[in-house]
């Protein structure tokens, strides 16, 4: 009688694709001998009817905006607070691939969940409640939670989140007033 051995399992981890650490380092470096830099988003934004526009996003991309039926759009895209998530989603998401590409830890799992409250009882100055003040409207708070996974333990994990979070350029820019400035074309 023979006893067949089983081969140990192995599980094989999958990662998420790895940015180039030796760029982050040396644009890292830039940044700590001038930091000063600044670079520019450019966006330019052409409405088609009702409240969808498409806005063209530095030469190559497009975003289309749109509102959900009950604000009197068609519900063809997300609306802009949504879009405006989407990018604080995204700039968390990438400050997180970075502080863990500093750190040395291979993520296998990244997800941003975002919820904010956000109000227009102004009715975009249209003769709604036209004695809010500014901090009245738009978001009113901002929830995230993040789902990561790599190789690391959790401690570790959530300093990479927070240190994301506290020098992300989105979430600053939301958190903090910042100078702004609208004119005619």
């Amino acid at each position: 009688m023979t006893t067949d051995t089983l081969d140990p399992v192995t599980t094989v981890k999958a990662y998420l694709r790895p940015i180039d650490a030796q760029g982050l380092a040396e644009f890292a470096a830039g940044g700590k001998a001038n930091p000063a830099r600044r670079g520019t988003n450019k966006v330019h934004t052409v409405m088609e009817g009702q409240y969808r526009s498409i806005s063209h996003v530095g030469e190559k991309h497009t975003v289309v905006v749109d509102e959900p039926l009950h604000l009197f759009g068609q519900d063809t895209a997300p609306a802009p607070g949504e879009i405006v998530l989407s990018g604080l989603g995204g700039c968390i998401a990438v400050g997180v691939t970075a502080v863990a590409t500093w750190k040395g830890v291979k993520l296998s799992k990244l997800e941003v969940f975002l919820e904010g409250d956000i109000g227009n009882p102004a009715a975009w100055g249209a003769g709604g409640a036209l004695e809010m003040t500014p901090p009245q409207m738009g978001f009113q708070a901002v929830r995230v939670k993040v789902l990561v996974e790599g190789d690391a333990p959790r401690e570790v994990l959530e300093e990479i989140v927070q240190h994301a979070n506290f020098y992300s350029p989105v979430a600053n820019t939301i958190r903090n007033p910042i100078p702004f400035d609208i004119s005619m074309a």
